[in-house]
Parts: structure tokens; C-alpha cells; sequence
């Protein structure tokens, strides 16, 4: 059976090494969004498994993905891919609900082992 992955970032170079970085044997169905609005977008009008999520974008952060998320009720896997290390910023997300908090730029081996930990590999 196939996942449904969003990966949203506003860089063009970071979706790509997201992108690169999943498990080769993880079969999924890639979606892409190149800010929150679009996301959320997609999130409302798609069944999407797990959403990898960058924090710092125009127009809807990753911060307002992840409470739009909670007020449409979805039930979307979060990871957080962000250079925004910061432990206030990383509290927050968690309790909007993210999975896991993983640095920017992600190492295959880290997102592969979170993925493993969370149930979808």
C-alpha cells in the first residue's frame, strides 16, 4: 500500500533534498507546496499520510500550517524540517501536534529512523 506525502517548503533546493532523503524502499505518492497556502490547501482536498514541513515561509508558516490542521481535524503525520532550532520553537510545534522536530538539512538516516519510530516504514 502507497502513502500519501506532502513535502512543503519554500525553497525549491530544500523539497528536492527532502525529497532525496526518504527511504528508497517507501512506497509513496509525492505531492509538493511551496508555502502554507498552498498546503493547506492540498491537505483540505487530498488524503495526505504524512506532511514533511518547513517552518519559516511566506503567506502561512509552518506554525499556521499546523494550526489549520488541527481546526480542519486532519489526521496528517507532521514532521518539522526547519533550521529554526530554537527549544521555544520546537515545544511549540509538538504541541500543535508535529511528530518530530528534525533539522535542516534533514539526514536520510535521521528521517528514515523518526519514520520508523512513528509506524510508516
Amino acid at each position: 500500500m502507497s502513502s500519501s506525502v506532502l513535502i512543503c517548503d519554500d525553497s525549491n533546493l530544500a523539497r528536492k533534498q527532502v525529497l532525496r532523503s526518504l527511504p528508497e524502499q517507501w512506497q509513496v505518492d509525492i505531492k509538493t507546496a511551496s508555502n502554507g497556502r498552498e498546503a493547506l490547501t492540498l491537505l483540505r482536498d487530498n488524503s495526505v499520510d504524512v506532511l514533511f514541513l518547513d517552518l519559516t515561509m511566506p503567506d502561512i508558516d509552518g506554525v499556521g500550517v499546523l494550526q489549520g490542521i488541527q481546526k480542519l481535524n486532519l489526521d496528517t503525520a507532521v514532521f518539522v524540517i526547519s533550521a529554526d532550532i530554537q527549544p521555544e520553537m520546537q515545544n511549540k510545534v509538538m504541541l500543535l501536534g508535529a511528530k518530530a522536530f528534525l533539522r535542516k538539512p534533514v539526514n536520510a538516516e535521521v528521517l528514515t529512523s523518526n519514520l520508523q519510530q512513528h509506524g510508516y516504514i
